[in-house]
């Protein structure tokens, strides 16, 4: 879909990217479970219908080390294109996701938090600046990390990782 303000060879590169990515999700909480994470369940459900395939789904708590670990084992397999993270972006005392994540990047996405932020401004207010969500590559692994509550988690996907994703993916196998 190309609009007044992207080149021809923008509409191009998207094209090519490829239509299915495998992804990871993760949910970061200390008071989820599986059965009641519908913010990690709302991902699955929205990369599986735009016919992405889902290698992995987690839930860990909020703690640097377990997240560490988790994200390089992901990252480190060739099943894994990207690492999609919902939760621990906020500002309170546990909210760890974002300073753990930057110490991995090898290269950061600022764009996406920026872009994010903005559109949540748009729907929620200047309680937008609250998020720290954020986005990144791992070599060539894309980790996209975005707050826990549901409407963020949907906005995020149905307005930037969707559209984007194969076209990220591509860029970052490079």
């Amino acid at each position: 879909m190309t609009n007044a303000y992207e080149s021809p060879s923008a509409a191009e590169h998207r094209d090519e990217a490829p239509k299915k990515v495998r992804c990871a999700v993760i949910t970061v909480s200390d008071t989820r479970r599986l059965d009641t994470d519908v913010s990690g369940q709302t991902v699955v459900e929205l990369l599986q219908t735009a016919g992405h395939t889902v290698v992995e789904r987690e839930l860990i708590p909020d703690e640097p080390m377990e997240m560490n670990r988790l994200v390089l084992r992901l990252a480190d397999t060739d099943e894994v294109e990207a690492i999609l993270l919902t939760g621990g972006t906020g500002v309170a005392a546990r909210d760890q996701t974002p300073e753990t994540l930057s110490r991995l990047f090898t290269k950061e996405l600022p764009g996406y938090g920026e872009l994010l932020r903005m559109l949540s401004y748009q729907e929620i207010g200047p309680a937008a600046m609250l998020s720290r969500a954020l986005g990144g590559v791992i070599d060539s692994t894309v980790v996209l990390a975005m707050p826990g509550s549901t409407a963020a988690v949907r906005l995020a996907m149905e307005k930037l990782i969707l559209p984007e994703l194969g076209h990220l993916v591509s860029h970052a196998t490079r």
